[in-house]
């Protein structure tokens, strides 16, 4: 996978839903049955500095595919940092280093965002960056 297929594949599954409110509470609501992390891993190795709410994230290799998982204490920032990490499922160290993510514009999710939470969403995503930068 890439991360166009991926963002491609976030809005084929969210797209339709034209009210970008409603859109939002439909991408919240497909978090809410994900497993929380085990207290072991909310540690401060896997902790997102740059966050207002509380927000982990790990990176896991499996053939050279990067794959990451996120947990957060805020139900909303979970959704979206979640989505943020699907972007990078099955994707080269390289890629998820340098790609370019548009997909929370496209859905219209960020257009209401908090400031606070727009620097959130960047420091995830500057995360991602960071620990695929220890792996090209």
């Amino acid at each position: 996978m890439t991360v166009a297929e991926n963002q491609q594949t976030l809005l084929d599954e969210f797209h339709f839903i034209e009210n970008p409110r409603e859109r939002l509470g439909a991408i919240v609501d497909a978090t809410r049955h994900l497993p929380h992390f085990p207290a072991a891993q909310r540690n401060d190795d896997n902790h997102v500095k740059g966050c207002t709410s509380q927000v982990w994230l790990i990176a896991e290799n499996d053939d050279d595919k990067w794959y990451f998982r996120s947990d957060c204490d805020s139900p909303l920032v979970r959704a979206l940092v979640h989505l943020l990490c699907r972007c990078f499922d099955g994707v080269t160290a390289t890629e998820a280093k340098t790609a370019e993510i548009t997909v929370l514009d496209q859905l219209g999710v960020t257009r209401n965002l908090t400031p606070t939470r727009l620097n959130g969403l960047a420091a995830a995503r500057a995360r991602i960056t960071t620990l695929a930068s220890r792996q090209v």
